[in-house]
């Protein structure tokens, strides 16, 4: 099992410092590979990389390509080293020895599965020092799904609110929609198989795109409950910004514009009302999108409402850039999506 962990690297010197001795220790541990991708840092990053970790091994690309390009093209150095997994592990994720483990015997014992993940914990900041807690973190919490209206929801977290962590969810159906991309591990063969990320989505729910697809390609996403990762979540983008807002609700359009027809012939629809019962959803999410912006103007947030309206002028453009639709394997079955299959049924 020949693993590599990458890192995603834009600016954050003092995460890399933070976090980064943790994940070596446990990637020797494990025996995986710790990798760096540094996105153009101009923060001094590449200087702490060279002198205080020379162990990991480092891609230096010549800007930042987002989330999603910067993945992509680390990726490609490393996809002539034999790896069998991938993982995505986002710079301020906190480890303990023995997470990744639990990661690589699932996969192991569980062929059907092409992408699994840990839980998430949140990670609170105390002054200069970090707190574990028990609570779930809001990025991907127990596994996520989507609600019948296409909005990304986890396991342990709807909207805002998440749970105390009890356990609650460690005895149900590994099986969900998505794994957060703050930490992520897939087989490099599904990796290529799918083409990698989808560099139209920059960053922001592009992991939910190629879970979707895997699962299309007749592939398992689940949680493996026995690991654990503690995550301090928005230290690239905070909740608050508008440009946050923007990417998700495009994002989030072009992910169900790319699989919601293939996933109602799944349910047994032919292609052409597959396509056309999909085209009818998103008139519908359109419509309430065009209400959350009239909302963000009543309660006095007009730079949000406008991050709507730019959302859905970028999305017209990019989704004529689109790839070509994948088509579903015969028999597939795409878990996680509560409720959308009877929506404008």
């Amino acid at each position: 099992m020949k693993t590599a962990v990458v890192v995603l690297n834009w600016n954050t010197k003092a995460y890399l410092r933070r976090f980064l001795p943790g994940l070596l220790s446990s990637c020797k541990q494990a025996g995986a590979d710790l990798v760096v991708a540094d996105s153009g840092s101009d923060d001094g990053s590449r200087e702490v990389l060279q002198k205080e970790f020379p162990e990991a091994r480092t891609v230096l690309l010549d800007r930042n390509y987002g989330f999603t390009g910067g993945y992509n093209k680390a990726f490609e150095v490393l996809e002539g080293d034999g790896y069998d997994y991938f993982v995505l592990i986002n710079s301020d994720i906190e480890v303990d020895d023995g997470w990744l483990e639990p990661l690589l015997d699932w996969m192991e014992s569980h062929p059907e599965c092409g992408i699994c993940g840990p839980k998430l914990h949140g990670l609170l900041r105390k002054g200069d020092d970090y707190e574990r807690i028990s609570r779930f973190e809001y990025a991907g919490a127990g596994g996520g799904l989507l609600d019948r209206f296409g909005f990304p929801y986890c396991r342990g977290r709807i909207w805002k609110k998440v749970e105390q962590d009890r356990g609650q969810y460690d005895k149900c159906s590994p099986d969900v929609l998505w794994i957060t991309g703050a930490c992520l591990l897939i087989r490099s063969s599904l990796w290529k198989q799918l083409g990698g990320l989808d560099d139209r989505f920059f960053a922001h729910m592009e992991e939910i795109d190629l879970c979707w697809r895997a699962q299309l390609a007749g592939w398992k996403v689940n949680v493996v409950p026995q690991s654990v990762v503690w995550h301090l979540g928005g230290g690239t983008l905070p909740p608050t910004s508008p440009l946050k807002l923007k990417l998700n609700f495009r994002n989030n359009l072009m992910a169900l514009e790319k699989n919601l027809a293939g996933t109602y012939q799944t349910q047994g629809l032919s292609k052409e009302k597959a396509e056309r019962k999909a085209a009818r959803f998103l008139r519908v999410r359109v419509y309430l999108d065009y209400c959350a912006r009239i909302a963000y103007f009543c309660i006095g947030k007009p730079g949000l409402a406008r991050a709507v309206r730019d959302a859905h002028r970028e999305w017209k453009v990019l989704r004529n850039q689109a790839p070509a639709q994948q088509q579903p394997i015969p028999g597939a079955k795409v878990s996680g999506l509560t409720g959308i299959f009877i929506l404008l049924k």
